[in-house]
């Protein structure tokens, strides 16, 4: 928290200056972009949208007993508020929320984790925060908090006494990562992987790659940089004056050790861990025993319901490889009949056919029984799976309405696609026609 900044320190490290109010006031206690849940103490900072000027709602905040307001120099202009509070301006308050972010994470002076990747690297991050929990005073980035907004957020959340901060780094375009990176100064940069994402935009999974590599150029010298072995399309990307640690197979870390127990076993997740551990160990920590991982909302979390049915609920996202790695989980983990409910992959640009296509004939090769796709594009993976057991869906609201009648007593359901599609209706269609099971664990 930013309270132990004064007005004036708050203004000038957020580039603007004290226009209304008092300059030696005591910072404020909170940072939010909301004006709808702006608390007493609380300083809203009115960012630029395509849609809507988040600086119309300044005056609202004040009213609700903000203790301040950071916006633009003609908004500004326009606010009236109380003696106890605050108004800033700036030129642009998008670049002052980063600016303010930065400040503050040299204010902490603390240990930071930065982690990105085409897959995992929300689980890659949980596991990093669950590693630390019992020795370091750690802040993770919330739910999707990971991108120019929310990472920025997630550093202003942060107590004084916090000792790392565990980063997640989201990008859709070239220079997201680099911007993220310049915010945050990590003193560790963790690519978990790269893959086929955001084709739309970059076009070539090389040009994925150099976006993700904005992690390792941004790092410092004295900084360590964690990346998958083998993987080629960043070799070019690797920096000689910087320590690289690789881990996988054929890297400097194989394999987990066997003082580390984990609540998972599926391959992809232990692929995760393993550059977790990566992460810990390059500032000294050494776990052991049981991680406990608090798995973020809608990926993968598994519930187990009455009929011993069991659902993987992981449709926060979807891509290629994280589609495979779950259908393989799916496939390796089940005790009984498996059911996949796939909606589209988006963002693959002009080969998401064969995408759909080539993901359709991996259900068949790992022998998942029944195939539900969801969606335009989801429905190019049911010819290659063929079969009796294929469902093609228009969207999830219809899924969510048949999902019942295609689930039978001990099946493990996978409900996987890109956020947009919202299959989360599914999972929740499920629940509330088979209530969780006593324990609601699997």
């Amino acid at each position: 928290m930013i309270s132990s900044w004064n007005a004036a320190e708050v203004a000038a490290n957020a580039g603007g200056r004290v226009v209304k109010g008092n300059p030696s006031a005591r910072g404020p206690i909170a940072v939010t972009i909301d004006s709808r849940v702006v608390e007493a103490g609380a300083l809203f900072i009115g960012l630029s949208g395509s849609a809507q000027d988040g600086g119309e709602f300044a005056g609202a905040a004040l009213a609700a007993g903000a203790w301040g307001v950071i916006v633009s120099e003609q908004r500004a202009a326009l606010l009236d508020c109380d003696e106890e509070q605050v108004v800033i301006a700036v030129s642009e308050p998008l670049k002052a929320l980063a600016d303010l972010a930065q400040a503050w994470r040299r204010e902490l002076g603390c240990a930071v984790i930065a982690v990105t990747g085409s897959t995992g690297k929300t689980s890659t991050k949980d596991i990093i925060a669950g590693m630390l929990a019992r020795s370091r005073r750690t802040v993770a980035t919330f739910e999707n908090f990971n991108t120019e907004i929310g990472l920025p957020l997630t550093i202003l959340s942060a107590p004084a006494d916090t000792e790392v901060l565990v980063l997640e780094m989201a990008m859709r375009g070239e220079g997201q990562i680099a911007e993220l990176t310049r915010i945050a100064e990590p003193d560790v940069g963790v690519i978990v992987n790269v893959g086929p994402v955001h084709l739309e935009l970059l076009g070539t999974v090389e040009a994925v790659a150099r976006a993700k590599a904005e992690l390792i150029a941004g790092l410092k010298p004295d900084a360590i940089a964690i990346v998958p072995a083998g993987e080629a399309l960043l070799e070019p990307h690797i920096r000689s004056d910087i320590r690289t640690v690789r881990f996988g197979p054929g890297g400097e870390l194989e394999q987990l050790p066997e003082a580390i127990e984990l609540p998972f076993a599926s391959a992809h997740m232990r692929q995760n861990a393993l550059a977790a551990l990566a992460a810990v160990r390059a500032l000294g920590v050494e776990p052991s025993g049981l991680i406990e991982v608090e798995l973020s909302r809608l990926r993968g979390q598994r519930l187990l319901l009455e009929d011993n049915v069991v659902v993987i609920n992981d449709c926060y996202n979807a891509n290629p490889m994280s589609m495979r790695a779950a259908l393989d989980d799916l496939a390796d983990s089940a005790s009984g009949r498996t059911v996949a409910v796939l909606g589209d992959m988006r963002e693959l640009g002009p080969d998401q056919r064969r995408f759909h296509a080539e993901l359709g004939a991996h259900v068949r090769e790992v022998g998942v029984e029944v195939l539900v796709t969801v969606g335009e594009m989801a429905r190019d993976s049911g010819p290659p799976f063929g079969g009796e057991n294929l469902y093609s869906l228009e969207n999830a609201a219809q899924a969510a309405q048949q999902i019942a009648s295609i689930v039978e007593p001990g099946d493990t359901v996978l409900i996987k696609g890109s956020r947009g599609v919202g299959l989360e209706v599914v999972a929740e269609a499920l629940c509330q026609t088979l209530p969780p099971a006593a324990g609601g664990g699997a």
